[in-house]
């Protein structure tokens, strides 16, 4: 259970990192989109929560009707998780080249150096089309996990454990997600990634658990991104780094 801990302190340590002066230019621009993005995920959550629950639990006979007051609480739970998941993964989309730039900063900021093609703001142009690409092929890898998993929610009794290996899915994708930024940065490829990460399984549980429930706790999440995009850095920067040759 260290690791678990520890990696939750590393995305402490991200809302940290982006309040320092010279990281903060960094972070308006991942900090803009995840407010116009997470405000249109909270309006249209409520709405389409409310229907799926009522479509869900309508499919209940009248004497399981007790049954009612044990599914809502897990399907309000997997509801919420599959809305803001599914905008996170959105919201990392559009603004991937801005998050580089942020990791890049941070990096710097934790231990001075910076990538070998480091260009700042004037590489922001090049890096859209590898940075849509990363983004792209990490929802690929999703949706060929997602919608087996999905499958469980129709399969009882097994629908009831369902939500809780989504949450556990969900941590492990965000993990996946904001470490792929300081490693980008360092040209490692998705599967050397995902490779790291399992030697580090329980730290990235930790850290991807700790952004989940950042990202679906209203107005806080706001500040998911950035943060979990600077503590996912200050974890690659003491975690990581060195294990294995880095590419630059």
């Amino acid at each position: 259970m260290k690791d678990v801990v520890k990696g939750t302190q590393y995305l402490r340590e991200g809302l940290r990192l982006i309040r320092q002066p010279g990281l903060r230019r960094y972070v308006a621009m991942p900090l803009l989109i995840s407010v116009v993005i997470f405000t249109t995920a909270i309006l249209a959550g409520v709405h389409w929560l409310e229907v799926l629950l009522t479509w869900l639990l309508g499919w209940l006979p009248d004497w399981l009707d007790w049954l009612r007051y044990l599914l809502w609480p897990l399907f309000a739970l997997t509801g919420v998780l599959l809305v803001f998941y599914t905008f996170s993964l959105l919201t990392n989309l559009i603004a991937a080249p801005f998050n580089g730039l942020l990791a890049e900063a941070v990096e710097r900021h934790l231990d001075g150096t910076s990538m070998a093609d480091a260009g700042g703001w004037r590489a922001l142009l090049k890096d859209i089309l590898p940075s849509l690409y990363s983004e792209l092929r990490k929802l690929v890898y999703f949706a060929l996990r997602a919608l087996p998993l999905g499958l469980l929610f129709l399969i009882p009794p097994v629908n009831l454990a369902a939500p809780f290996l989504w949450a556990l899915f969900s941590a492990w994708m965000l993990a996946i997600e904001y470490m792929d930024y300081p490693m980008a940065n360092h040209r490692l490829h998705f599967a050397e990634q995902r490779r790291r990460l399992r030697g580090r399984r329980l730290l990235s549980w930790g850290f991807g658990g700790a952004s989940l429930l950042m990202t679906v706790i209203p107005v806080v999440n706001f500040l998911a991104m950035p943060a979990s995009v600077a503590g996912a850095t200050a974890m690659w920067v003491r975690e990581f780094k060195q294990a294995g040759q880095v590419n630059t």
